[in-house]
């Protein structure tokens, strides 16, 4: 077998490890947001999830992260907005766009969440060094830049 060919599978199973990480991560939120009683699905937390990082971002900004098409975006973000988590306002730049921004209550949300993510995180690096993740996050942003040039 030649380089190439190792360096392809390789890559296909950190690809399959990725996904499967993020479904185990989807299972563990889940339970915990049943335990708590907390009114969320796991796709709004997504898109808040978002905001928590950088508030007043576009819809298709949230769209591409979240790999969405525009109509479950509309959807999802009104439902955010009935909910009271969220609020459109015109982007000052382009008035025909809308910057999706956290009301009090998806602040007080993130809040809430946020022990819990920590948590999750800490149990999914027991035994991890921390130049061990940035070695593997540096390699999969460059994957992932690879991909977006095509």
């Amino acid at each position: 077998m030649n380089k190439q060919h190792n360096i392809v599978d390789l890559a296909r199973e950190l690809g399959r490890a990725i996904s499967e990480m993020r479904t185990f991560m989807r299972q563990n939120l889940q339970v915990k947001i049943r335990e708590q009683n907390v009114d969320i699905t796991f796709e709004l937390l997504e898109i808040l999830g978002i905001l928590f990082r950088k508030d007043g971002v576009n819809q298709q900004e949230i769209a591409d992260v979240i790999v969405k098409d525009k109509s479950s975006m509309t959807y999802l973000i009104d439902n955010l907005e009935k909910r009271g988590m969220v609020e459109r306002r015109e982007d000052q730049n382009d008035r025909r766009s809308k910057l999706i921004y956290l009301t009090e209550k998806g602040r007080a949300l993130e809040k809430e969440l946020n022990p819990w993510i920590r948590e999750m995180y800490e149990k999914a690096t027991m035994g991890m060094e921390m130049n061990d993740l940035q070695v593997a996050l540096s390699q999969i942003q460059k994957m992932n830049e690879n991909l977006r040039k095509q």
